[in-house]
């Protein structure tokens, strides 16, 4: 074998080592009501992806609210913004070969096409997924408590009872969490993502 044909061949494989270790990230947006099970599966999700040697991230909406959106109230245009934010993180990471889980109820349907179109305009990979469990299913699992405190006459503005959530009209994937576990909706999702080449 010549000098050349030993260079030709060193570079090709080089080449077949890098598009085996390259990894696309991609942002996988849970939305849903309040307690509909989003941040549960997408760490019961992150936890399967970890194992199988996947750089994930969950960006979970209480710690984005208490960090990165700090100082924000419910207004509709607060809301837009928090979402917006996220969706700038999100993109960020995804684009670095980060499989980003964002459980977060981005309750308007104008705000996550934003988040979606950003992903877009960069070529980054964007999976809507809609949590879809019904709202008197998420009053009594009341993870929080804010149902029972609406219902007090404690607080107002929650989202899908004393206020709007716009349902995604075509999601990537509807998981209806009552009529599963955790780990059957985790699987739903980890099986699309397979599909799609992102796990």
């Amino acid at each position: 074998m010549t000098a050349a044909q030993r260079e030709s061949a060193r570079q090709e494989r080089a080449q077949r080592e890098s598009q085996e270790n390259h990894v696309s990230g991609a942002t996988v947006w849970l939305t849903g009501l309040p307690s509909a099970g989003k941040t549960t599966i997408a760490y019961e999700l992150a936890g399967r992806l970890r194992a199988e040697g996947r750089r994930v991230e969950v960006l979970d909406g209480d710690e984005i609210r208490d960090f990165l959106s700090a100082g924000l109230g419910f207004s509709r245009a607060d809301r837009h913004t928090n979402v917006q934010r996220i969706g700038f993180v999100s993109e960020l990471l995804a684009r670095n070969g980060v499989l980003v889980l964002v459980p977060v109820i981005a309750p308007f349907a104008d705000s996550r096409e934003a988040v979606r179109a950003r992903h877009q305009a960069a070529g980054t990979g964007y999976v809507e997924v809609h949590v879809a469990t019904p709202v008197e299913v998420c009053s009594v699992r009341d993870v929080k408590g804010l149902y029972a405190k609406q219902a007090a006459g404690e607080i107002s503005g929650l989202t899908g009872v004393d206020d709007p959530y716009e349902e995604p009209e075509s999601p990537d994937l509807r998981i209806e969490s009552q009529d599963q576990t955790v780990r059957e909706s985790a699987a739903a999702l980890h099986a699309l993502l397979t599909e799609r080449g992102l796990a």
